[in-house]
């Protein structure tokens, strides 16, 4: 189409190019043809006073002869040209199709023109002769050039060049055709090799293609969509890697006690009410465990189960803390609560609510030195409530990026001792998001963790997952 446009356009201007370019060769053509007519002038029987000073000898007797003459010798060299002569009340002495003798026509202008001789347009050009000096009486030398003549001429040169344009720049779009498709399919070829790669398990595949076009920007988030798909691939193994390690712990015990049990290898009353007290622990750690996950799904999946209700944060945090008090005691741990009288209640569900206050209450009893302080404060923030839960750091500090990671915990030894899978921390931001509130940590090198709960007020938020 642009190809198309171009030629027309061109042809439009170079039309009227090749036709000023006509008129101008027509215009230097009439001068040529007239000194040839007063050549021939020479030959004429005319006095000797009115012979042009130029002639070499007298003329010829008749005006036969002159006609002769000019359509002898002048006519074959007009190339297509229209020769006429025309007296000085421009009547046709001569023509040299003869179609035109003896009629009066009004073309006299020296500049080139376009007129009409019967019935047809003509490129014309006149040139004035001193009268009288040839048999015929001329005053005007007239050359005229059919406009169809000019027009075929341009037109053919016109079309031998577009051609030849025409064929160059279509090599040129093709060889650019070529260009711009390897640069696009290259790319794209890359980007279906690396995805076929990431469907057959090779999740380390990526693409070499950068740059801030589209298929550079395309390249970008398919590096960044392998990168996630990885990471998510490594998470899903360390998950079930994690949760069969929690697993196998408890059900080995729980097999070879109630064996024991069963086989009668236990001989005295405290060795099976022992095995029984473990089997029964064993069974409780498997069942907390497989609640949690049964939680972690719901929550990441959104159908976790809310109810609602204005929850008197400050009763609730003296419940909690009491009911870890024992195994603080047992530690030798303090615990301090403050909770202004004005505190408002938050909206929450209070069953959700008492998981997250007793995994955090927890963690803090559990990994807190011994001796030291566990401070629990409730606060205004805003428009919301804030909980802080903190403790002091011990021997083995946790890492704050990585605490709501499923299954991570600072001290493994120790926390498979105490009961811990390492899901808490994850399902209870989960759940405050749940809430339309947030649960995030601060943890400083010798300042121990931080935790902060922020829950809205008893105004219950929309966007609650029902």
């Amino acid at each position: 189409m642009s190809l198309l446009l171009a030629g027309a356009l061109t042809w439009v201007f170079v039309r009227d190019l090749e036709f000023q370019s006509a008129e101008a060769q027509l215009g230097r053509s009439v001068i040529t043809v007239t000194a040839q007519v007063r050549h021939e002038e020479c030959f004429t029987p005319l006095p000797k006073i009115a012979r042009p000073a130029t002639c070499p000898r007298p003329g010829l007797d008749t005006q036969t002869d002159f006609l002769d003459r000019l359509n002898g010798l002048i006519v074959p060299t007009l190339s297509g040209n229209r020769l006429l002569l025309l007296r000085s009340d421009r009547v046709v002495v001569f023509d040299s199709q003869d179609s035109l003798l003896n009629q009066q026509v009004s073309i006299t202008s020296p500049a080139p023109g376009r007129s009409t001789l019967e019935g047809r347009s003509y490129f014309t050009v006149a040139q004035q002769i001193p009268p009288g000096q040839d048999p015929l009486h001329a005053s005007y030398v007239v050359l005229a050039q059919p406009q169809t003549f000019a027009a075929s001429a341009a037109a053919g040169e016109l079309a031998s060049r577009l051609l030849e344009a025409g064929g160059a720049a279509l090599v040129v779009a093709m060889l650019l055709v070529l260009l711009i498709s390897q640069s696009v399919t290259r790319p794209l070829t890359q980007l279906a090799g690396a995805a076929e790669d990431i469907a057959a398990g090779n999740y380390s595949s990526r693409v070499s293609i950068k740059g801030q076009d589209e298929i550079g920007m395309l390249g970008s988030a398919f590096n960044r969509m392998a990168e996630a798909v990885e990471r998510a691939r490594k998470v899903q193994r360390d998950f079930l890697a994690n949760v069969s390690h929690e697993l196998k712990t408890p059900l080995t015990s729980l097999i070879g006690f109630s064996q024991a049990l069963v086989d009668g290898s236990l001989l005295s009353d405290a060795e099976r009410t022992r095995a029984a007290s473990i089997v029964h622990e064993e069974s409780e750690r498997v069942l907390r465990m497989a609640q949690e996950l049964l939680d972690l799904a719901r929550v990441e999946a959104g159908s976790i189960s809310l109810h609602i209700t204005a929850v008197d944060l400050g009763g609730q945090l003296e419940q909690e803390l009491e009911m870890v008090r024992p195994r603080a005691i047992a530690r030798g741990l303090s615990l301090k609560l403050n909770t202004p009288d004005d505190i408002p209640p938050v909206a929450a569900d209070p069953e959700r609510l008492h998981q997250i206050l007793d995994n955090l209450l927890d963690n803090a009893v559990k990994y807190a030195p011994e001796g030291s302080t566990v401070n629990a404060v409730a606060r205004l923030s805003g428009g919301a409530v804030e909980t802080v839960v903190s403790n002091p750091a011990g021997k083995h500090r946790p890492d704050p990026d990585r605490m709501f990671d499923r299954f991570y915990r600072a001290d493994k030894a120790r926390s498979r001792e105490l009961g811990g899978a390492g899901l808490g921390l994850s399902i209870g931001r989960w759940i405050a998001e749940a809430h339309g509130g947030s649960v995030h940590v601060e943890s400083q090198s010798g300042a121990g963790s931080t935790f902060k709960v922020v829950l809205p007020n008893t105004k219950i938020p929309t966007n609650i997952h029902a």
